[in-house]
């Protein structure tokens, strides 16, 4: 499924530029999206977005991966960051070979990590060798060495 097919108010249904997306798009229209590596290897799907609700920014997409009908699936916790949207195939790009990813530091359905934990968000974002959102931010926003006072 992909994000036009779960376009419930028609955010993508003018096809003259006008409104939001690709740069700007509904979280629920997200969701179910499948991912693919750049090797064309079908990952998964997103099941969920996470957001950061002390900096207002998305920190994880959960990518489903394997199993059948819901039973045996693997769910991932993967930074924002390191997906890129594909416009052309209407779906989600990971960096990530599959062998890798059964490897990942995963978990099922019943038993969330805490999201929160700053040991885990690092071992997350060390995995898939991203930043934080907020660090992210403070690069963009900060000037360089030399010139900070």
């Amino acid at each position: 499924m992909n994000f036009e097919e779960r376009d419930t108010y028609g955010i993508y249904k003018d096809r003259s530029n006008e409104g939001p997306g690709p740069r700007l798009m509904g979280a629920d229209t997200l969701l179910g999206n499948d991912v693919y590596n750049e090797n064309e290897e079908d990952l998964g799907d997103i099941k969920e977005i996470m957001l950061d609700m002390t900096n207002g920014q998305v920190a994880y997409a959960v990518l489903s991966y394997g199993g059948f009908l819901g039973m045996g699936e693997r769910l991932f916790a993967v930074p924002w960051d390191a997906l890129k949207l594909d416009t052309a195939n209407k779906r989600f790009i990971l960096n990530i070979d599959k062998v890798r990813l059964e490897n990942a530091p995963g978990f099922d359905k019943g038993h969330w990590p805490d999201m929160a934990d700053q040991t885990w968000r690092d071992e997350i974002e060390a995995f898939y060798q991203s930043r934080p959102p907020v660090e992210q931010q403070s690069r963009q926003t900060q000037p360089p060495p030399q010139q900070r006072m």
